[in-house]
């Protein structure tokens, strides 16, 4: 059944943020009826999961210029969508809602609780409040456009008509998963994954497992590719900030060299190799008689200075004043430009995110309605958008859903 006493049906597909924002706004608003289908047993995962529990709703960015420049693919679309709802916006619905939002100081924003539950059960409660129905288990396997109606074909041997329809199910990781909807004709960029950490298999810096730098330099060999910021190193490679924001640049780049590519690491980025051959001959004066094992004048966590000096040549009872010029040589070259091999990726699960999905020109910025089919709308990460790390890719999903929602009560109203 489509329609209740003649009152006008919208089927979001999808039940993550995006669909949820599409779905509670379009409810809200006006007098349709609102159906969500999630094909898994699970509503909001991506939210229960981002931010280590805590959901990192967005980014603390009140430029929209400024906050473009976060997203590697869709950074001109996001430009024209957020006129229409940003950061402040986000803040003052969850705020609206009785959800507060902090800010951390690396711009991060978390609900001052600190669970994601907070934001989960806000958007449940909001579903509940305006009707929304939810199903779950209910995939979709084909979808329909025929005189200005929808009809979905679902997994479970359901049919359902429609007036309006909402895909907002997310990133898919294979091409083939978007079969159904070049079916209705439009373009899908292929998708490759983004936000993945670097797998160094059977290298000696995994035994630092754990150790973190608040700032570390890495480069991709032979690229433009590279970032400054905070580098974990874990059992299986490079993880952390700076190494996620590669791989969101770097996505579809580094899937052409399937995952294989060389990196550079700079340990100590205030320095290059000749400032730090200049800081290094200061420091045989300076610290002459001192252990150079005793004396790490560059702010490295113990184990990975120890483990440079090895790497490097460099005696453990060595003085500063003894060091020979080849082994200190090596060991500014181990600080300054450290060369690993990069063999594989590791999915980063918290902000799993691709880069790819429907084209962007075939699609109405103003509006999220698809330019091929009247009443189709799209939002979230299905779109060809994505973010790097840091609330970016939640902005675009309630930035999307929210234009979506708003649009089809605008259709609506038009009769």
């Amino acid at each position: 059944m489509s329609k209740q006493r003649g009152v006008p049906t919208l089927v979001v597909i999808g039940g993550g943020a995006a669909g949820f924002f599409c779905a509670v706004n379009a409810a809200a608003g006006g007098r349709l009826r609102v159906i969500v289908l999630e094909k898994s047993d699970k509503l909001l995962s991506k939210v229960k999961i981002s931010g280590g529990g805590r959901c990192n709703v967005t980014h603390a960015c009140f430029s929209i210029s400024e906050m473009a420049k976060k997203y590697p693919r869709g950074g001109n679309f996001v430009k024209k969508t957020f006129h229409r709802f940003f950061t402040q916006d986000t803040i003052d619905w969850f705020a609206q809602r009785g959800v507060e939002l902090k800010a951390e100081a690396d711009g991060r924003m978390f609900p001052v609780t600190d669970s994601s539950q907070t934001i989960i059960d806000c958007l449940l409660q909001e579903a509940a409040r305006h009707h929304v129905e939810i199903r779950m288990r209910a995939g979709v396997e084909s979808l329909e456009h025929k005189e200005d109606r929808f009809k979905l074909q679902l997994a479970n041997g359901q049919t359902l008509e429609a007036d309006y329809v909402c895909m907002a199910s997310g990133g898919y990781p294979k091409a083939s998963m978007f079969d159904w909807m070049r079916n209705l004709g439009h373009t899908i960029e292929a998708p490759v994954p983004s936000l993945f950490t670097f797998n160094i298999p059977a290298h000696g810096l995994t035994r630092l497992m754990g150790i973190s730098l608040e700032t570390a330099a890495v480069r991709i060999n032979g690229t433009r590719l590279k970032e400054t910021g905070p580098v974990l190193i874990t059992h299986w490679g490079l993880s952390g900030p700076a190494i996620l924001r590669l791989s969101a640049w770097g996505a579809r780049e580094l899937s052409d060299k399937n995952w294989h590519f060389p990196v550079q690491v700079n340990w100590a980025p205030a320095y290059n190799e000749e400032t730090l051959k200049e800081e290094m001959q200061r420091l045989r004066f300076a610290q002459a008689t001192q252990k150079v094992a005793n004396r790490n004048a560059f702010g490295l966590p113990a184990r990975l200075w120890e483990f440079l000096l090895q790497e490097a040549g460099v005696p453990e009872d060595c003085r500063w004043a003894e060091l020979p010029a080849k082994e200190q040589n090596r060991l500014v070259k181990y600080l300054c430009a450290y060369e690993l091999e990069v063999k594989g990726k590791t999915t980063f699960k918290e902000e799993f995110v691709t880069a790819g999905g429907i084209e962007l020109n075939e699609v109405d910025s103003h509006t999220l309605m698809s330019k091929k089919i009247p009443g189709l709308y799209f939002a979230g990460e299905l779109l060809n958008v994505d973010g790097i790390t840091g609330g970016f890719n939640f902005q675009n999903a309630w930035t999307t859903g929210y234009i979506a929602a708003q649009s089809i009560l605008e259709q609506q109203a038009l009769g």
